[in-house]
């Protein structure tokens, strides 16, 4: 039998701490811990809990990374309330000008975008920039809505779909807009079926709509120019939380009716089913940008008498560096 030497060129190296940043493949012994350990990738996908934010509450927005996040607005009934994580705690920071629930968000954790939702019982068209300190009153959407998701950056935002009625309730809309970090501008593509309660990722000009309500599976792409139906979802819902980096590469977790656990990533063709949240929600926050890493903020969990929760739970996606403990069973 050929030894590690044989096969790797080199001895296993002896470490008294963990290398900050293995190789895939790599393999020390620990003489601190005295264990062995290697470097390699998930194949499925994991949830952890997280330390949790310092206001719950649901149909709540997010932006940034899952080390460098932002959470803001949210219910009951409106909040205006914005807390930032630095990947070990939660702080409060300055409120947002309008306070409102069902909102979406974008952009990162010093440049996010807060646009839509409702104030009291209507839809808006409100638009907030926030820029690592304040947020500030932007130009109005062209189409005032809620309970609706978008995906990009703070300069270059896209908003599909939603309710313009009370409360996520018809009518629906299947209208697409484009921020350019200034105004917002309608496309002449839109959504083929029009939805609120949906999510979504991706960048302005690679997305993905998935879900929505009443509830459903349906999946829509954006190329820039316009939606595309795709496979659906193997569970039919709405209120999920999503992420994604593109068109083709997301994940869905959580939603209604009552509250789910059930969590799928997509490969730009199906959806698969993998590891169930810990805890189930619907409405909650969550990160953007990435299919591999994304956080479930807050949210509500669900049914007749489900309540508003503080928890934070962390997805770790298939593919992504994961340092093992070998041991001798």
């Amino acid at each position: 039998m050929a030894t590690y030497k044989e096969i790797k060129g080199t001895q296993i190296e002896v470490l008294a701490t963990d290398p900050t940043y293995p190789l895939e493949g790599q393999v020390w012994y620990n003489s601190t811990s005295n264990v062995v350990k290697g470097q390699a990738t998930t194949t499925t996908g994991s949830w952890a809990s997280s330390p949790s934010v310092n206001t719950g509450k649901d149909q709540t927005s997010g932006a940034g990374t899952t080390t460098a996040a932002l959470n803001f607005s949210g219910g009951p009934p409106v909040q205006d309330d914005t807390e930032k994580w630095n990947g070990t705690t939660w702080t409060s920071v300055n409120d947002m000008n309008s306070g409102r629930r069902a909102t979406a968000g974008s952009g990162t954790q010093t440049a996010a975008l807060c646009f839509g939702g409702i104030t009291s019982s209507n839809a808006v068209q409100l638009t907030e920039f926030y820029n690592g300190t304040n947020w500030a009153v932007a130009n109005t959407m062209n189409t005032a809505r809620n309970f609706f998701k978008g995906a990009g950056i703070s300069t270059a935002t896209l908003a599909f779909g939603g309710a313009t009625g009370s409360g996520g309730n018809p009518p629906f809309t299947q209208n697409v807009e484009l921020y350019n970090g200034t105004n917002w501008a309608e496309q002449s593509g839109d959504l083929n079926t029009a939805r609120s309660n949906s999510s979504g990722g991706g960048t302005s000009t690679s997305a993905i709509c998935m879900g929505g309500y009443p509830a459903t599976g349906k999946t829509e792409t954006w190329n820039g120019t316009s939606f595309s139906e795709e496979s659906d979802l193997n569970t039919a819902r709405f209120g999920m939380g999503g992420s994604g980096s593109d068109k083709d590469n997301a994940v869905a977790f959580g939603g209604g009716p009552g509250s789910k656990s059930e969590t799928e990533t997509w490969n730009g063709t199906s959806w698969t089913e993998t590891t169930n949240m810990p805890a189930a929600r619907v409405y909650t926050g969550t990160t953007k940008g990435s299919y591999t890493a994304a956080l479930a903020i807050s949210g509500n969990s669900g049914g007749p008498t489900g309540s508003t929760q503080t928890t934070v739970q962390e997805w770790v996606g298939p593919g992504t560096p994961q340092t093992r403990t070998f041991t001798d069973s």
